[in-house]
């Protein structure tokens, strides 16, 4: 098994907090249902029901960008404010990279909004990368310091029944970082969440993720309604907690995994694509179910795949269940998220979310085989073992889809599909990935995706979709015969690395200690503690 590096802060639950000023990137928009053009003087009366969206803007240097929200207000032209969020809410932002998930609903009184405030409990991102002894690296940063936020300014207005904001984190503006191995240890990072705040555009029946529509929903049912249609659904967060949203199925609405609204029960986790309505809730389009008996569900991308055992290593973005598979490394507070699971006996699926696989000009394929590091998987789980010469056993590995960020190299078509063909950066998991010590080299170029895109695509960049540019793509990706294949689902502007800026180092002291895991001939885990 390959071994691994951890690079930790001890901060990563701050008690500082962070206030962030929003200056609004908006123009002045009316709530939905209303046919006002930004040069129209709103007409205000009463309260709107206000849902606020989370979303973010990365590119793929980061793997995980935790937030705890204290504090959410909004502040009027006349110098009055309004709360919007009073208490803490988690959120975890690079799985929400191009999409969106639904943070909270409030109502609020109609007016005119020009600026913002959030509070932070506590924020931290995680990068993953090689370091020089061939080993697996983990760096966590947390916030330990205040820092700015500059947007653009302009107003908006909150009126009709109901108005959705999205809340964009923009990553490489929030976690700035020279590369993720750096000597000294924590020199040049800096941390300072930086967002955009601006009025989605709902339709009566969301489309895409610019006017309402969530896919690939990751949650636990808390509970089933009276009425079989509503479930309360619970959204993981590891680090902060997690927070609660409202659904509802009805006579459309797509189950796979299990027969119907009978088949769900508390507990259960499910992969689910859902419409905004105007309460803030969900009409779920589809509800996947990928394991009905799980206890446990991991997500989150492949790290390495033994060639010796069957065994894997997969970084839990985001986890649920009674028994996390957070792996206590020694230190107080601190976890390591990249649990090793033995998949001997483990069933491998590709999930429902896409219809078109069948059409794919390739055999989209998904099997023990073929795995490999950097694809987006869920693993579920019974009893969780956290040490000892036996891993978990994994019962199911589901293929989910994620998003890559790249450089279109070249175009090309297959059948009714046009394949893009996309570089990505080395700091990307597939290449960092490819090239770790003790597993199969699968890959023929584990820096170069194909994109197959078609009719089902939406496509939301402004940026042209043609050689030369960088966007981002959201899909299954296969491993076929060596070559990374995405079917996609949704194409968006990319974000181009940050131009060589290092920030201005915080000063630390490190400390390292060896941990090691009571199996024999596995490699220790190094852990280098920051303190402040």
């Amino acid at each position: 098994m390959v071994g691994a590096t951890l690079h930790t802060s001890s901060l990563r639950f701050s008690t500082q907090t962070l206030i962030v000023t929003l200056v609004i990137a908006a123009g002045i928009t009316t709530g939905c249902g209303s046919n006002g053009s930004s040069m129209m003087t709103p007409k205000f009366s009463g309260n709107t029901n206000v849902t606020v969206m989370v979303t973010s803007t990365a590119n793929d240097q980061v793997t995980n960008f935790n937030l705890q929200f204290k504090t959410l207000t909004l502040t009027n032209q006349s110098g009055n404010t309004v709360t919007l969020l009073s208490s803490p809410q988690p959120s975890e932002f690079i799985h929400v990279n191009g999409g969106t998930e639904p943070l909270m609903t409030v109502s609020i009184p109609q007016e005119i909004y020009t600026s913002g405030t959030i509070t932070l409990g506590g924020a931290e991102f995680v990068c993953i990368s090689q370091d020089p002894t061939g080993g697996l690296l983990f760096s966590h940063y947390s916030v330990v310091e205040p820092g700015p936020v500059v947007n653009l300014a302009s107003p908006i207005a909150v009126t009709g029944s109901s108005q959705v904001l999205s809340l964009n984190l923009q990553v490489s503006n929030s976690a700035v970082f020279p590369s993720c191995y750096s000597e000294p240890i924590f020199s040049g990072y800096s941390l300072s969440p930086t967002f955009s705040l601006a009025p989605l555009n709902v339709l009566p029946s969301p489309t895409n993720v610019e006017n309402g529509l969530m896919t690939g929903l990751e949650a636990t049912i808390s509970s089933v309604g009276t009425t079989d249609s509503s479930l309360t659904l619970t959204i993981p967060e590891v680090s902060f907690g997690t927070r609660t949203v409202q659904a509802n199925a009805n006579s459309a609405t797509v189950f796979q995994g299990v027969s119907g609204l009978s088949g769900l029960t508390s507990g259960m986790f499910v992969n689910l694509d859902g419409a905004l309505q105007s309460d803030g809730s969900l009409l779920a389009t589809r509800i996947e179910v990928e394991n009905p008996t799980a206890l446990n569900i991991s997500t989150g991308p492949l790290l390495s795949v033994d060639t010796l055992v069957p065994a894997l290593m997969q970084y839990g973005r985001t986890q649920m269940g009674p028994l996390l598979t957070d792996w206590p490394t020694g230190q107080p507070g601190q976890y390591d998220e990249s649990p090793y699971f033995d998949f001997s006996n483990a069933t491998f699926q590709i999930s429902g979310q896409f219809k078109n696989l069948q059409s794919l000009p390739f055999v989209p394929s998904f099997t023990a085989a073929n795995m490999v590091g950097g694809q987006n998987v869920d693993i579920t789980s019974g009893t969780m073992i956290l040490g000892g010469s036996t891993y978990t056993s994994a019962n199911t590995i589901t293929l989910i889809p994620q998003t890559i960020n790249g450089t279109v190299e070249g175009v090309s078509t297959s059948g009714s599909f046009t394949v893009y063909t996309v570089s990505l950066a080395n700091y990307d998991l597939f290449p960092q990935l490819a090239v770790q010590q003790g597993q199969t080299t699968l890959l023929n170029n584990p820096s170069q995706v194909q994109v197959y895109v078609d009719s089902n695509t939406q496509k939301i960049n402004t940026q042209s979709l043609g050689a030369g540019s960088t966007l981002r793509f959201y899909g299954l990706v296969f491993n076929d015969n060596g070559t990374l294949r995405m079917d996609c689902g949704q194409v968006s502007d990319g974000v181009s690395a940050p131009a060589g800026s290092a920030a201005s180092q915080q000063s630390s002291v490190g400390e390292t200690r060896v941990v090691s895991r009571p199996e024999s001939g596995r490699t220790p885990i190094t852990i280098v503690t920051r303190s402040n």
